[in-house]
């Protein structure tokens, strides 16, 4: 079986340089199943690598609490908080009765039982973490914001890269509800 590669962007029996790889072969039904192949492994290639070259990013500097408001969301749809207007990106805040420190101890017990989880700022009022997908190895942010007056925490759960999330901000912190809910129980 004779099959050559080439790409569209140069002559015949040349390596792929930039183009989409095509392959040349006669007519045959198993060679054109085998060009085909080729085909989509090179462009399997091409998006594992991407995926894992960009994945964790880098830690956004504008995370954190400035005059009691965590950041904006930006435009895309992967974004909840609880400090924004649009109705798209809006989630409910959590409520505690406790005292702040109890309460932000029982958020870091959560946030501690859950898989994938990095805790990486922990303070009087503010709470950061870090959340990894598991087969891409996405890496989401995850601010929490104590309002000591209201008893309420203000969050806000961001993905670093991409544009959609399928959902998962809401998701987790939706789960993160549940077992904050739960924890008070115990």
């Amino acid at each position: 079986m004779n099959v050559i590669l080439t790409s569209t962007l140069s002559g015949p029996a040349t390596p792929p340089q930039g183009g989409t790889p095509t392959c040349k072969a006669p007519n045959s039904y198993k060679k054109r199943i085998l060009c085909g192949l080729m085909q989509k492994r090179f462009w399997l290639m091409v998006f594992c690598v991407m995926m894992l070259l960009q994945c964790s990013g880098d830690t956004p500097r504008h995370l954190g609490v400035v005059n009691g408001k965590l950041a904006a969301c930006p435009n895309s749809p992967n974004c909840v908080s609880s400090q924004t207007t649009d109705k798209k990106r809006y989630i409910e805040p959590l409520h505690y009765q406790e005292t702040l420190a109890e309460a932000r101890d029982r958020l870091v017990s959560v946030l501690d039982s859950m898989a994938r989880t990095r805790i990486v700022t922990i303070k009087d009022d503010y709470v950061h973490a870090e959340f990894i997908s598991r087969l891409f190895r996405f890496v989401d942010d995850v601010e929490f914001y104590f309002d000591g007056d209201g008893r309420t925490i203000h969050l806000r759960s961001a993905s670093r890269t991409g544009y959609f999330d399928l959902g998962a901000n809401r998701k987790r912190v939706e789960v993160i509800r549940k077992k904050f809910v739960i924890s008070k129980t115990r």
